[in-house]
Parts: structure tokens; C-alpha cells; sequence
């Protein structure tokens, strides 16, 4: 390289630097400590491209402005998947290495990049290398994630990336840096992993190009994007900043678990995930470890409800693909099947097939908010079957997901389901921590305590612990979260009567006044408005634009409470969503729900919105 031409990149570096500087100094509060963002001003096929184009022509321009950089379009839907900082420090490092950002992609987990390179290979039947100079990280348990993944790779120690020499396939450095953006890159290198306890790790592809979709899918379903404080921190060091934020993590993390002992009545292991899905990825992973030692040969049977929330029914099918003996079965639960007889016909199969089943389900269910007839479920999972040739068959367990109601009692000694092995888990994003991070937890009776030690190696394996900054959140915010449900409750009860009131040919689903006497008092409804037309499809786009109708004029009418997104359990305000346009995203068309999703708080104007829904009936 010409000297002129490195005084003008070192030039222009130092430019960037600076820019981002001013632009950490006028972010919007939004970038650091929302979770869940704006799907009007979201198009998930352009999820980061997009905030990034018109970040790039603010960067052109020199335009740091607070007032320019808050009219920046949503970067991903959820914040677990990514966010306007995570694209900030992935676009940063992308133009220091003169390479596109879509190739550089941060994560919360150390471990989880080099799971996803793996997965890929597994699949293309691709042979991978992972090098490294000092320590591979602690939680990375080759013979695990041989053994119970299914991955194939070698090991290798270096002294330098360039003892590295070409290989036939992929090579991955896995480095521990200090300073996590610095990377060595090698054209002998495929992949580069810098890790730092911290922060997480960050991913750099050196070209593989066709690899970045489906890293991006794992960072989706089995893991979250690095988080907004660490992302921060991660950026103030690239730009000379210093950001030393001290924790109490070992007391907020008692706090926590006694929050959950106390919540669930439970008295047995529980673990702290970065979000849900960490959770339910180890859960599922921990259970297939424990089939895999118990029940050697046996097929595992995952079954799910095809139109539960898409990251659920996704990450059940993503593990089948990777392991032979695991399968997927369809569980039919509402919209007029009964989730009981559903899973007695399934049980029934597979005890037939002597195979081992564990099942995944919502309750109340998600979006039709319906409740199962528990005597009935717990008779169905708890009773005994025999397999073809008469043996005892395995018996189910019950991987519950109570998110919209997790002061429901399920697991104590006596209740419902204590004859049966049940995990039950929470995304934290929710009410655990009234959407102020990503958090989920789970734990289980006392019959099914015996796995815990199985998902907490697998959550570990991952490094999908909680960070410090969620222990703390969800140490302030549990202790209320049972009477922040009891309150948001109540709100969402009187607003269900207003609509029945004013719409009466709206079909709502809700609990009913008896369900929620036994404790099922969710804040979260659906809403499926009445329609008109001749045929079938018109009356179904008829629908359609008046879900759209009806949210636009809540959130332009009601702007500070009113938000359309996917989350609920909120500290404040109304969420709107469409489950098919939002958490259905990878939900097979035929089993997505084209209803409103209304999701309320505790701390919100119900008179305003009663008003203005009023004023939408009137109008249609």
C-alpha cells in the first residue's frame, strides 16, 4: 500500500471513530434500553440493511443529530435478535476490516457462533477445524457437543494465526481478546470468533458469504444478539472510552432464584437464561442428553403445536434436522382442537412406537388465550401406556410454557401436576421483567428435578446464562410481578367488556370469568373483528385491513401508550400486534392467525382507549 493511501484510510478510520462517538453522546434512550421496537416502521425482509442505509447516508453527511438518529427505522422487531447498537458495532468493525457488515455478527454467547458454523457443515457434510492460541472458553465441552449436537470438527492449538495453513473446509479461530473488535485476520482463516467473558463474542466471516443467513437464524432461535449495555461498552472501547459498570451478580442472583422458588412454589433447581429461548434450547438439549444415557436407541419425539409462537415451533424442527434419532410431531391445541385429546392420540402413537415424548405446550395458549381442561390433562400425561410388545411405555415430559400466566401454580407438591415430569419456563422479557430485558427462567417439579442438572449443563454448554445486567433487572422487578399481573388483569378484564359491549359480533378470546378464579389471569387478548364480503378471500382481506385500521389508529391517536409490537407483560402502555405478521414469522401459512393481539398494563389511560376504539367502531 501506497503511504498516501494509508494516511487517507487511517484518515478516514479516525473519522468513523469520532462519528460514532458523537453518535453514542446522542443516541436515542430507546437504543440502550428498549427491548421490543416499532413493527410500523419495521420491514423484517430488510432487518438491519435498512437502519443501516440511512445510518450510512447520516454518516456521510457528518449528521449525528439526537433528532436525526431517532427517526431511524427499526432495526430488528425483537431485541434478543439484534438492535440499532448491535448494528452500529457490527457495521464499525465490518468498515475497519474492509469487509460488509452483514459479515460480522455479534452475540451475547461465547460458545454459540462456533455451534452455528458447525450446524452448517453438519448439514453440507463439511469438514471444520477450530484453532485457538491460549484456551478454548471453559464452557465449550468438545465431547458434548460431539456426542449430544452431532458436530464434527478437530482441535487444534496454535501459536499465531500464521502457523494457520489452508485446510479442506471450514477453519475457525476462536481468540479471547481484551479488546473484542480487534481482529487478526488470516486468509487462511475462515471464520474469526473474538471472545471476552464480558461482552460475548463477535463473529467475522472472511468472505463465506453463503454461511450468514443461517448464523444469523441460530442468533435467532437458540441465543441472543450481543446485549445493548455490553454492545455500549464494546463500542466506548473501540472509541477510546472507558465503561466499567460494577454488579452485585452473586445477591441478585439468590434474589432471583428465591423470586422463583416463591412464584412457582417449586423447591427444586431453576436457571436463569439470556431469553426465553436460551431456556427452551436448553431444556430440549438437556433432555435429549438424559434420553441419549436412559433411554440408548430409543427415538425422541418432540411435539409442539404447529401454530405456537414461531421461535418454539422453529427451534423444535432446527434440532430434529441435526439428529437422527430426533423427530417432531405436530400437537393440534386450539382454534377448536382440544389439547388434551390431541395429546392422548399423540402419546398413544408413540408408546406404540416405544419412543420417547416430550412435549412442548403453551397455557393458556398463544394467540387464542385458551385453557385446557387440567384434570383431564394431567389423567392423559400421568396415565400408564405399553408399548406394542406390552412393555411399560416411557412416560411423557410435560415442557410447559407459562408465560402469559406465570403465577400459576403448576408445580408445587400438591398441585395439578405434580404426578406428571413437568419443566415449566418463562421469557423474562415479559412479566419477570416488565420488558425491560430478555431474561428467561425455568424450573421444574419435583418429579421431573432429576433433569435440571442436564438443561444447566446445556444452558452453560451454550454460555445463555443471564448476563449481569438482567440478574439485576430481574432482581428489582420480580418481587412485584405477581400483583403487576393481578393489576394489568383487571385492566385488560374491563377493556375485554367494553369491546364485547360496543363490537359485539367481534370474536375475543379470553379466559373466562371461572378460568381466571383459578388463577389464569393473563393481560394479553386476541381480537378476530368481524368481516364482510362474497367469497372467502374477500372477507379474509376485508379482515386483514381492518386489523391494520384498528392498530394504526390506536397508535397514532394514543402515540405515548399505545405501541405496535410483539411483547407484553409491560411496565406501561397497550401492545398491538398480528401473531402471523410478528412471533408466527416462521409458522407454516396455513397455521398463522390473522387476528389483533392486545396486550395491556396496569399503568395506562383505559378511558382514552375505550374512547378511541369506540371511535373505530364508528367508523367501520
Amino acid at each position: 500500500m501506497l503511504l498516501s493511501d494509508l494516511k487517507e484510510e487511517i484518515m478516514q478510520d479516525n473519522k468513523m471513530v469520532n462519528y460514532i462517538k458523537a453518535v453514542l453522546e446522542n443516541m436515542p434512550n430507546s437504543w440502550l434500553n428498549l427491548t421490543t421496537h416499532r413493527l410500523d416502521i419495521y420491514d423484517e425482509s430488510l432487518a438491519k440493511t435498512q437502519f443501516l442505509e440511512q445510518f450510512e447516508d447520516l454518516f456521510n453527511n457528518n449528521n449525528s443529530e439526537a433528532s436525526a438518529l431517532s427517526e431511524l427505522p427499526t432495526a430488528y422487531d425483537y431485541i434478543r435478535l439484534g438492535h440499532p447498537l448491535s448494528c452500529l458495532l457490527e457495521w464499525t468493525i465490518a468498515n475497519l476490516n474492509n469487509t460488509n457488515p452483514e459479515n460480522v455478527i455479534s452475540f451475547s454467547s461465547k460458545t454459540i457462533p462456533v455451534l452455528a458454523i458447525l450446524r452448517k457443515n453438519l448439514l453440507t457434510n463439511k469438514n471444520t477445524q477450530i484453532l485457538y492460541t491460549d484456551n478454548l472458553p471453559s464452557c465449550f465441552d468438545a465431547e458434548v457437543v460431539r456426542n449430544i449436537y452431532g458436530y464434527k470438527f478437530e482441535l487444534k492449538k496454535v501459536e499465531s494465526v500464521n502457523e494457520i495453513s489452508d485446510f479442506n473446509g471450514s477453519s475457525i479461530f476462536f481468540s479471547q481478546q481484551e479488546n473484542i473488535y480487534d481482529f487478526k485476520i488470516a486468509s487462511t482463516i475462515d471464520f474469526i470468533v473474538n471472545t471476552n467473558n464480558q461482552l460475548g463474542s463477535i463473529l467475522l466471516a472472511n468472505g463465506n458469504e453463503e454461511y450468514i443467513s443461517e448464523i444469523q437464524h441460530v442468533r435467532r432461535r437458540e441465543t441472543i444478539a450481543m446485549t445493548p449495555a455490553n454492545t455500549l461498552i464494546a463500542l466506548k472501547q473501540l472509541t477510546g472510552e472507558s465503561s466499567n459498570t460494577q454488579y452485585n451478580t452473586a445477591s441478585d442472583k439468590e434474589s432471583v432464584l428465591n423470586s422463583i422458588k416463591t412464584i412457582t412454589e417449586a423447591n427444586t433447581k431453576a436457571v436463569v437464561g439470556s431469553s426465553g429461548l436460551s431456556i427452551q434450547y436448553a431444556i430440549v438439549m438437556g433432555l435429549v442428553h438424559d434420553a441419549n444415557e436412559n433411554h440408548k436407541g430409543k427415538t425422541i419425539k418432540i411435539i409442539v403445536p404447529p401454530n405456537c409462537y414461531g421461535g418454539t415451533n422453529d427451534q423444535a424442527r432446527r434440532i430434529a434436522a441435526c439428529l437422527d434419532n430426533v423427530e417432531v410431531m405436530d400437537l393440534p391445541v386450539d382454534g377448536g382442537n382440544d389439547m388434551v385429546n390431541s395429546i392422548d392420540t399423540v402419546l398413544e402413537q408413540i408408546a406404540n412406537e416405544n419412543a420417547v415424548p416430550y412435549i412442548i405446550a403453551e397455557i393458556p395458549t398463544n394467540p387464542r388465550v385458551e385453557v385446557p381442561d387440567l384434570i383431564k390433562l394431567r389423567d392423559v400425561l400421568s396415565a400408564t401406556r405399553k408399548t406394542k410388545s406390552g412393555e411399560t411405555a416411557i412416560d411423557p415430559v410435560f415442557i410447559l410454557d407459562q408465560t402469559f400466566c406465570p403465577n400459576v401454580h403448576f408445580l408445587g407438591e400438591n398441585e395439578i401436576l405434580s404426578s406428571v415430569r413437568t419443566i415449566a419456563y418463562v421469557s423474562g422479557s415479559k412479566f419477570p421483567s416488565g420488558g425491560k430485558c430478555t431474561a428467561g427462567y425455568a424450573t421444574a417439579n419435583k418429579k421431573a428435578e432429576g433433569l435440571m442438572d442436564k438443561i444447566d449443563l446445556h444452558l452453560n454448554l451454550c454460555d445463555n446464562e443471564a448476563t449481569d445486567l438482567q440478574y439485576e433487572i430481574l432482581a428489582k422487578q420480580m418481587p412485584s410481578m405477581i400483583q403487576r399481573i393481578e393489576d394489568a388483569y383487571k385492566y385488560t378484564r374491563e377493556f375485554v367488556n367494553f369491546i364485547n359491549e360496543t363490537l359485539p359480533e367481534a370474536k375475543i378470546n379470553f379466559v373466562s370469568e371461572e378460568l381466571a378464579e383459578q388463577g389464569f389471569t393473563p393481560s394479553v387478548f386476541s381480537l378476530d373483528l368481524p368481516t364482510k364480503g362474497n367469497t372467502d378471500e374477500e372477507r379474509e382481506t376485508y379482515k386483514r385491513d381492518l386489523n391494520l385500521k384498528l392498530i394504526n389508529l390506536m397508535i397514532n391517536e394514543i402515540p405515548n401508550e399505545s405501541k405496535y409490537c410483539v411483547s407484553y407483560g409491560q411496565l406501561k402502555g397497550c401492545y398491538w400486534t398480528i401473531p402471523a405478521t410478528s412471533t408466527q414469522g416462521t409458522t407454516k401459512e396455513g397455521d398463522k392467525d390473522y387476528i389483533a393481539r392486545v396486550a395491556l398494563s396496569a399503568n395506562m389511560d383505559l378511558e382514552l382507549h375505550k374512547k378511541v376504539f369506540l371511535d373505530f367502531v364508528e367508523g367501520i
